[in-house]
Parts: C-alpha cells; structure tokens; sequence
C-alpha cells in the first residue's frame, strides 16, 4: 500500500523487552483501526542492559535484541506497510550509553586503549586535562592514600569495581597479586582514571548528555564517526524499513545543521523531526533539512487555551505568600538563579573545560573567565545559538550578564567577543554547552519551584505566560500551517513533567483559584511540610493524578523534591524532609480528613478536567501540524514524569472499547475515558482518509453571551468545536444563558457532526445543541463517507 510522504498523524510506542518490536508488530491493526496514520518507534539500536528508554545506545551496528533485533523490526515493518502505515523511528546521535562499560563497544576501547583506539576520534575528550586518561566518576569512596580503592579487584585481564568490569590495556599487567595494591597498581597505568563520583562536577573531562556522566557525547561531526553510528539506520532506508525518523537531542552537536544534510543524504530525503525546543518567538532555522521539530512548542498553546486568565493574580498571589515575598515571582528572575547555579555546579566541568579553551597553552585558567562563562550560559534567552544566526542573543545574554555583574563587566564583553566567533572551539562548545545549562537549570529545576499553576512548567513552555485567548491560539495556529504544515504536534510525551490530561484538570484551578487557595491551606494544615512552594506543586500534582496509587506518589514527591533542590537533593538527601514529605503522601490514603479533602477538590475538578481534555486532545489531532498520540493516550491517562509515563498499556481493553465503538456505542464521560478514545478515533481517521478537509486554518464567529468559551474552527471543511472555561460556563447556566443562546455560523449547507452522528443544518448553530452530549464536535459536510456509525446518545452526558 501506498504510504504518505509526510505523516498525517503518528503514534508513539515505547519499545522495550517487555513490549519488543514483534508486540508493537501484533499491534498494528488496532492501531490502523484507531486511524493512525504512521507509528512512531522509541530507540530501537542496542542499548545499555535493562535500559526501558533506549536512550542509552551502546552499539549503533545492529537493532537491540532486547527489543526484538533486526527481524523484529522487520516484522513491525512488514505490518504497518501492509496496513498502509509508515514508521518513524527516534534516534540517538548525541551520545552513547557507558554505565556498562564492557557492554558499550566503543567506550571499552577507548577505555583500553586511550589515544591509541580508533574511537578516539569519536568522543569528546580533553585528554590533557586528565593528564592524558579518561576520568571516570564512579567511586562512592575516594581512593586511600596508598592508591587502593575499596571494591576494586583484578579478575583476569580486566578491573572490577564491584560488578562492573573496566578493561585493562595491553602489556600493563605483570605478575602483580590479585589484592587491592595489585588492583591499584595496575589501575595506575591505565588509561582512565577511576575517581569519586563528586568530581564530575569539576574535573570530568569528556562532554556528557547534560550532566548524566553514564551517556557520554559522541563527535558526529566527524564523517567516519557519522557513517559507523549511522550505518544500521540506512539500512532501514535501503530497505526501505523505516520511513522517517525522529532525531533526539540535536542541540548537542557540534554542527547540528551539518548532521543533518548528511542525514538528508543517507535518507534519501525522509521525513525527519528534530527534538528542538523553542522559546519564545523563537523560529527552526530555515536552512536545516527537517520537517518540523517534535511539538513541545504546539502543547504550549494548546494548554494556555485552556486556562482561565482570571485566575493569574489570585495564583501569583499565592505563589508569593508561599515564598513569603511580597509581590508575585519573577519567573526571569527565578531561571537567572537556577541556571547559574547548575553551571557552577553539575555543569560547573563544562564551564571549565569553555575556560580551558579560552586561556593560553601553559597559562592558569583566570576565574573571572569562569566566572564571565558561568554568567553568559545562565543569561542566554534560548537554549543555543548556531552562529551566525542566533548572534543576537549572545548580544542579549553579554548585556543581561553584565547587568547582573557589572564588576565583570570587561570579561563578560571579553568572553562574549570571542564566542561570537564561529571559527573558534570555544564558540562551538559554548553552543553545545547552554543549552545543557538552560535544560538542567529551567525543565529539571526551576520547573519544580514554581507553583502558581503546574499546567505552565511544562517542556517547552514559558510559564511566565499565563493563558492566551481564543484570538491569539487561532494566530499561532495560523503560523503553524504556513511555516511547518509537517512538523509534530504532541500533548504528551516520555518526557513531559505530567501528561496532558493531568495538565487539563490542573488547569481548572485557574477558574476556580480561591477555592484552590482555602484547599491548599487546609491540606497545609493537615499536613505540614514546611516548603510552600514545593506542596502548592506537590498538591497540585496529586490532585491532577488521583487517583494514583500510594507508590506512584512517593516515587514522584521523592523525584519533583529533588529535582527542585530547595529542601533536599539527589546527592545530600535530607532525611527528615523527606520523611515528612512521605508522611504527606501516606496522609492521602490513610488520613480520612486529608483523604477527604483530596476527593473534594478532585470532584470539583474532574469533570471540567474531562471537557478541557477532550478539547485539547480533538484541536490537536485536527490541527495544523502531524498530530502524535502518545502509547495509551486514547484512554484518559493520568501520568506523571518519568519512569511514571512508561509504564505498561492495556491495549487489550482498548482494543475492546474501540471495537464497541466501532459498532455504534458512544461512550459515555466517565473515569475510564472511552469518550476520549472515541474522539481519537474519529479525528485520526478523518484526518487520515479525508485530508481534503484539512487544507487550511480559520476561526469561524461564535456569537452569544457565552461565546468566551467556545473555540471553533474551520479546516477546509472539517469544523472543530471545543469548550473552554467550563466552570465558568456551568456557573452561567451554560450555552443558552443570558439574552441571547451562543450559536455557531457556519457555511456550507448541512453538516454531520461525526462523534455523534447528528445533523445540522447551517449557517446558524445552537451550541446547547452541538455540545448536548460532549463537550466538542467535529462537523463534517453532510454525505462525507464513513463519518459516523454512531447511532445512540448516552444520556449519561446530557
């Protein structure tokens, strides 16, 4: 079957041992059922033991086993072809995966070997800042004075600390005893360095992902290191295997724009997305051979449709009492502090090494020049230039930086002038290396410290802005479809902080944010922690997941704390916060008050939660871009950050109520979702087998005393109808309220709205009609083929 060039939709699978490439193969025709246009495939090269993500890739050369191998890939392949589906696969460029060191193939030589491997070339290392050997941070325990390490030992003609064996390079073993002064002995000769684990933060000497010291970054830029990494990945498109691929990360690279015209090449021109975040206005460079990037930037608007703006003074207020200052919290002011503090501290080798190149053979590093560094990486507006375009924001940061620090006022111009230089190594590191600073110091920091409402810290977002109206979603929108018709759409992925429809009832707290006020205070009350900002997030993030299980909540309350840093931290837990912080947890489930308190404000959400989502979800897929689904998103899914978003999907009961579904049943709104699904269903196969129905982007008029909360939209002859602002809707006595009924004008003669199967005669539409049963519609022209074979109402709805 013919497969399109582009994706109309795709369909995210997280392939692992536990759910391989021939389970993703047996899924296809449920996914062909649901409408889905492409599947979208996790890491599928060989990656670290156990890894559940794959993004830890140690051999580039073949398809994990693990995951299936290369006849499960092409099994999975086979299947979606045959249903007329294409494949994307998400790949790894930036690094490789070197916790197990005798598991990664080129790590192990270079560990064996130093300079002398062939994969010397491959990784980032600054060789003569560890006195010509690769340090490696794993010791729990500095070595003793003598040299010996605890743990260490000599088990044949390798190292082992504990369990993990560490190679030993040729001719440096005598006939030294297999205790410990033996071990250190020969440990001495090698070509790396076992140190404490502490000293990553200073002294490592190898370019990481972020600051994970077990995925080590990889040169792409060089061309035999390109064509071994990616030897494996065109073979799927000489086979035609693969028709598109994701590429992670591609912020880290030395020369992302190069990367990805040899891609381009070794593709034959596929569709390609890039995992880039945008901030702000900020635009893809229109030079780089991609498609579009992977969404984040799309989930964004689509949230802030959905809160109530109304609610910004009386959260920021809270937001600020909860910090004990007077007025609400600087957001700038907030991610400025956060992002010095990850460059001075677990990117503080980074900084370093940036010194390093900026300071002559033989001289001392100067730290003002660290210090200037630190500074410009925790100013910069984006998460990284590519020079020459992007100049203007190093111009931003040097000024920014200087305000902060006057007294370095010259440095700063200094540092900034030469790294403003294309040509020059510090310049490329220093990209590379800001946008480390921004992701550790923004998504994995500030976004656990700032409360005012947990639907805005999300990838991708700017949570200084609040919510945005109907009129600049539908601009956005516009733009969208004129500068990347191709590019990704998502509202959740592996790595957002919550999935979207937690996202969707957290954001009702905006309507109704003096009751969230009185709430928090009384779950304060109850259950004291003594870090306000951290229990407004907390709260709020139970509240959006219940009812989550007992174990999901401490796994994300011990995660979010950490990650914050404000009470305690991954590397000096603080035991008595986190015991208390677990005692509120257990509170939830076995305090009757507090279990009260919760399943109050939950009941007040969860309904209006429900109609955001089902908005949110049906805008998405039938918007400008490739809309994705993430693995069990048709069903409500209530997830938090990972690991919580991997964990198993039912698909046999989905399969069950897509089948019901397909025979006429309309679900109803209730805690299982299977409106949801139906929406998915209907959108992703409109969008699939009538694309003729999605050639443009307008806002239709919405008249009436409660037009404010509806949003509607004309595609090119599949009109869209969302709620929003539902409480505020129910509070007015909804769709007809008020002098005048809200009704919709459409042209165009009759439509059939196709998740109920009603027709309506135009131009004029009475909402209370439309929305009688859910809280969206999708209209198509009356006598479109297969739009709906629906046939009862739930009265459940009404």
């Amino acid at each position: 079957m013919n497969i399109s060039r582009h994706p109309r939709s795709t369909y995210r699978l997280q392939i692992r041992s536990s759910f391989d490439l021939n389970e993703a193969a047996r899924l296809v025709p449920y996914l062909r059922d649901l409408g889905v246009d492409w599947v979208y495939l996790s890491p599928v090269l060989a990656a670290e033991p156990g890894s559940d993500h794959g993004y830890d890739v140690v051999d580039h050369s073949r398809v994990d086993p693990d995951r299936g191998g290369a006849d499960g890939l092409a099994a999975l392949s086979r299947a979606a072809h045959d249903a007329g589906l294409g494949v994307l696969v998400d790949i790894v460029p930036n690094h490789v995966g070197v916790a197990t060191p005798k598991a990664s193939l080129w790590w192990w030589d270079l560990l064996r070997l130093g300079r002398a491997s062939r994969y010397a070339e491959a990784f980032d290392v600054d060789w003569e800042a560890g006195a010509g050997r690769v340090l490696v941070p794993v010791l729990g325990e500095a070595p003793a004075a003598d040299g010996t390490i605890e743990g260490l030992t000599l088990v044949g003609d390798e190292l082992h600390y504990y369990d993990t064996a560490y190679p030993i390079a040729p001719g440096t073993r005598g006939d030294e005893p297999a205790d410990a002064a033996g071990a250190a002995a020969v440990h001495s000769r090698q070509n790396y360095e076992l140190v404490h684990w502490t000293r990553a933060d200073s002294d490592l000497n190898y370019r990481r992902f972020f600051a994970v010291n077990t995925l080590a970054g990889i040169r792409v830029e060089d061309e035999r290191v390109f064509d071994e990494s990616h030897a494996e990945i065109g073979r799927w498109f000489d086979e035609g295997l693969a028709d598109g691929l994701r590429v992670d990360h591609p912020d880290g690279l030395a020369d992302p724009k190069g990367y990805l015209d040899r891609l381009a090449t070794l593709t034959g021109g596929a569709h390609v997305l890039v995992e880039k975040i945008l901030e702000g206005d900020e635009a893809l460079p229109e030079d780089w051979a991609t498609d579009g990037t992977t969404g984040y930037d799309a989930l964004a608007d689509l949230d802030r449709l959905f809160v109530d703006p109304a609610g910004a003074a009386t959260l920021g207020s809270l937001d600020a009492r909860l910090r004990d200052e007077a007025d609400a919290f600087s957001w700038e002011a907030m991610i400025l502090s956060t992002k010095r503090g990850i460059a001075d501290g677990i990117l503080g080798s980074e900084i370093n090494r940036l010194a390093r190149l900026l300071t002559a053979p033989g001289d001392d590093v100067d730290p003002q020049v660290v210090d200037a560094l630190a500074e410009l990486a925790a100013a910069f507006p984006v998460y990284r230039s590519y020079l020459p375009l992007g100049a203007a924001d190093l111009v931003d940061a040097t000024r920014v930086a200087i305000d902060q620090r006057p007294d370095l006022a010259d440095t700063i111009e200094s540092v900034a002038s030469t790294l403003g230089d294309p040509a020059h190594p510090a310049a490329v590191r220093f990209q590379q290396t800001s946008g480390m600073v921004m992701a550790k110091g923004v998504e994995d920091t500030a976004f656990y410290r700032y409360s005012r409402l947990a639907t805005l810290t999300e990838v991708g977002a700017d949570p200084s802005e609040f919510a945005i109206t109907p009129a600049e979603f539908h601009a956005r929108m516009t733009r969208r479809l004129a500068d990347r018709p191709f590019g990704m759409t998502t509202l959740s992925t592996h790595d957002t902080k919550r999935s979207a429809d937690v996202r969707a009832r957290v954001s009702v707290l905006a309507e109704i944010a003096d009751e969230w006020v009185a709430a928090l205070d009384r779950l304060r009350e109850l259950a004291p922690l003594g870090d306000g900002p951290f229990e407004n997030i907390l709260w709020q993030s139970i509240v959006g997941s219940w009812p989550a299980s007992r174990e999901r909540l401490h796994a994300y309350a011990e995660k979010a704390s950490r990650e914050a840093g404000t009470s305690t931290t991954w590397t000096a837990p603080d035991e008595a916060f986190e015991t208390k912080m677990h005692a509120l947890v257990d509170a939830c489930f076995d305090d009757a008050t507090v279990r009260t308190e919760v399943a109050r404000v939950v009941d007040i959400v969860r309904r209006p939660g429900w109609s955001n989502a089902l908005g949110e979800a049906l805008l998405q897929i039938t918007g400008p871009g490739a809309p994705d689904v993430y693995q069990g998103g048709e069903l409500w899914d209530l997830s938090l950050v990972d690991p919580d978003n991997r964990r198993p999907v039912d698909f046999d009961r989905r399969r069950q109520i897509l089948a019901d579904i397909d025979a006429g049943a309309l679900p109803a709104i209730d805690d299982e979702g299977g409106a949801k699904l139906l929406v998915t269903r209907r959108a992703l196969a409109l969008r699939r087998d009538h694309p003729e129905l999605f050639t443009r982007y307008g806002a239709l008029p919405v008249f009436g005393e409660q037009a404010g909360s509806a949003v509607a939209v004309d595609r090119g002859g599949a009109v869209v109808v969302a709620t929003r602002l539902p409480v505020a809707l129910e509070q007015a006595g909804g769709w007809d309220a008020g002098a005048t009924p809200t009704v919709l004008h459409v042209s165009g003669g009759a439509r059939r709205d196709i998740l109920t199967g009603r027709r309506f005669e135009g131009p004029e539409i009475r909402l209370a009609e439309l929305l009688a049963t859910y809280p969206v519609a999708l209209l198509v022209p009356d006598g479109t083929t297969d739009a709906s074979p629906t046939t009862s109402t739930p009265e459940e709805n009404r």
